[in-house]
């Protein structure tokens, strides 16, 4: 079955397929034109794909297709309980930061990180929501901060493979939790360092900015971390990480992708951090390390070599594992595919909307 790549942007849901364009694809259809996709997922059991919606007053939305995009049933997007006493204090989600599978033993369940930092489950298939109170009433929630937004947000979410009660997430700010109870009790991972705290809370684990988290299917003890003072991984499921210094362009950056198989294998999109975020001198790069962290090899070729400012965000970096190839969107609207791991890029468009996601999926 052919796979397609499909882009979430400030203007909608744009797939591209195989055809006989730049580097071999061509862009095949659009959805929700001018309306900001803020997350995608293509759920690998069943086909589905999700998109939600971040349409600012008019609030968040949530949309399923069961054929491919040619059709989609719009849902109840998450949403957080009132309390009886004090209504009007209900937090509102003011953006699905990312939506995530459950395992494939539980083919119905659906995970969401939202903005303010919630949490929710779906045992329908997005049809209702529930929030994980575990993690929303753990008293180091107060002091969780934001960090490009105003609130803290669930950026990542990651289920074991091995059991989908083991949940991890990353939160910005506040660090990696991981859940062995569907989400009843959390603890918090250790190790991360963040260089801007007050002398001696550089190592606080709940304040720790986590860009993004990635697992490695094949070896899921294994869990990359790109977070804002640089890359850590972690070889015990988030119970604890390592901070690792290769030569680079640069350990700053916002998205990560795990090898499939290769606990050793990941790739970064470096930048130059806090008020720049920009690429480094001018020429994008994507970075790989083969050997746990130890070295770090410049993937560049096809990539703007000069005068570049893309910046990619936590989840604008994605691979494709069937035929290990990359893909790369940047907040500047331009889009790559990386072939034989990233080792050669293409450009397949250059005038899209700022892109947040791209997700491979599979044609219907």
């Amino acid at each position: 079955m052919a796979r397609v790549l499909h882009v979430g942007s400030r203007k909608g849901l744009l797939t591209f397929s195989p055809a006989a364009g730049p580097g071999g694809w061509a862009l095949a259809d659009t959805a929700f034109l001018g309306e900001p996709v803020s997350a995608l997922l293509p759920d690998p059991r069943d086909g589905a794909l999700y998109a939600a919606l971040n349409l600012g007053h008019f609030g968040v939305k949530l949309h399923r297709s069961d054929d491919g995009g040619a059709n989609w049933t719009e849902l109840s997007p998450p949403a957080f309980p009132a309390d009886p006493a004090a209504p009007e204090d209900a937090p509102s989600v003011e953006l699905i930061w990312c939506l995530a599978a459950g395992g494939d033993d539980r083919p119905g369940v659906l995970w969401a990180g939202t903005i303010p930092g919630g949490l929710f489950r779906s045992a329908d298939r997005g049809a209702s929501w529930t929030l994980v109170d575990g993690l929303w009433n753990l008293p180091e929630r107060a002091r969780w901060m934001g960090g490009g937004y105003d609130s803290p947000g669930i950026h990542s979410v990651s289920v074991d493979p091995r059991d989908s009660r083991r949940l991890t997430v990353g939160v910005s700010t506040g660090g990696v939790w991981t859940s062995a109870d569907d989400g009843k009790s959390w603890t918090v991972g250790a190790g991360m360092r963040n260089e801007y705290m007050p002398p001696g809370q550089e190592y606080d684990p709940v304040v720790q900015d986590a860009h993004c988290l990635a697992r490695c299917a094949g070896a899921p003890d294994t869990i990359w971390c790109q977070h804002h003072n640089g890359i850590f991984r972690s070889t015990d499921n988030a119970a604890t990480f390592s901070e690792l210094t290769p030569a680079a362009p640069s350990l700053f950056g916002f998205a990560v992708a795990a090898h499939p198989d290769d606990p050793d294998t990941a790739w970064f999109a470096p930048a130059v951090k806090d008020e720049y975020r920009v690429p480094v001198d001018g020429r994008l790069a994507v970075t790989v390390t083969r050997d746990g962290g130890a070295t770090m090899e410049v993937l560049g070729e096809g990539l703007p070599a000069r005068d570049c400012f893309d910046l990619v965000y936590r989840h604008g970096l994605a691979l494709d594992a069937r035929d290990m190839r990359l893909a790369m969107g940047s907040t500047t609207g331009n889009l790559w595919i990386g072939e034989d791991g990233g080792n050669s890029w293409t450009a397949l468009a250059n005038h899209l909307p700022p892109v947040a996601q791209v997700a491979w999926g599979r044609e219907a």
